[in-house]
């Protein structure tokens, strides 16, 4: 597997673990992390079913983006910035597996857009989620307006994005920024488990579940419904599910193929 100088790659069960590594800076994205990211989701192997990512360390998930390199930025630079990592968070939305975010320590700014571009978010009791851009003078610039208020709702993605304040975990769980919160040294392990969970099920089904979740959700009713029903019938030329359905009627465990 290629190796890279900030992301720890392992791959165990067809589960992979991506950790964001700069411990000095609290794994705050600068340009050349934003640039091994994208080169590692453009080459993700396919034999990876499911994707885990957390930062380095107990302290900090992401503590944000690197301020030293945003600093002296004019409008076109800051511009170009922030389209790349948006279009690098793209990549993990839109990842036809899905993605976990392990929520340890920091997720401010940067971080916790990147949590908010994956599938699942879970913490450790220590995690904090804030979007503190507006303190420095910007505002969230790797879709965190877009994503936030789609998860949070508009009164609390403006509540935190206007007072830039970072909230806790428990917090975080009660509005449904997060899934769950675990003791720290429970995260990964909980992390995993979801994961193998999710690669029990046909992974044709999961990935035709998260096109449909992703494509819908800004799409009227009546065309969402439609598209819905379009991948519900392709699921039945796929072999995973004539044999699931068979397992189900014969009382056996499906074993699926992802064909």
């Amino acid at each position: 597997m290629k190796g890279y100088n900030y992301l720890k790659i392992n791959v165990c069960d067809s589960v992979c673990t991506l950790t964001i590594s700069a411990p000095k800076s609290l794994n705050a994205l600068n340009s050349n992390i934003l640039k091994e990211m994208d080169d590692f989701l453009t080459n993700l192997d396919e034999g990876v079913r499911a994707l885990i990512i957390t930062g380095d360390g107990e302290k900090s998930f992401v503590a944000g983006a690197d301020i030293s390199e945003m600093q002296s930025l004019n409008a076109e630079e800051g511009e170009r910035f922030g389209a790349f990592g948006a279009r690098v968070f793209r990549k993990i939305e839109v990842l036809p597996i899905p993605v976990i975010a392990a929520v340890n320590g920091f997720a401010l700014g940067g971080g916790c857009e990147l949590a908010l571009a994956c599938d699942i978010r879970i913490a450790s009791t220590n995690a904090k989620f804030g979007q503190p851009e507006v303190g420095l003078g910007i505002i969230p610039g790797f879709s965190g307006t877009y994503r936030l208020t789609k998860i949070v709702g508009m009164g609390y993605a403006k509540e935190m994005i206007y007072t830039g304040r970072a909230i806790k975990a428990d917090e975080a769980l009660r509005i449904g920024l997060v899934n769950a919160v675990y003791e720290p040294e429970r995260l990964m392990d909980k992390a995993a488990e979801l994961a193998l969970r999710i690669l029990r099920n046909a992974p044709i089904a999961v990935r035709y579940a998260k096109e449909c979740i992703n494509e819908e959700y800004d799409l009227p009713a009546e065309e969402a419904i439609a598209f819905e029903s379009r991948m519900f019938g392709k699921c039945f030329d796929t072999k995973d599910q004539k044999a699931g359905m068979t397992a189900f009627l014969t009382k056996q465990e499906a074993h699926f193929t992802n064909e």
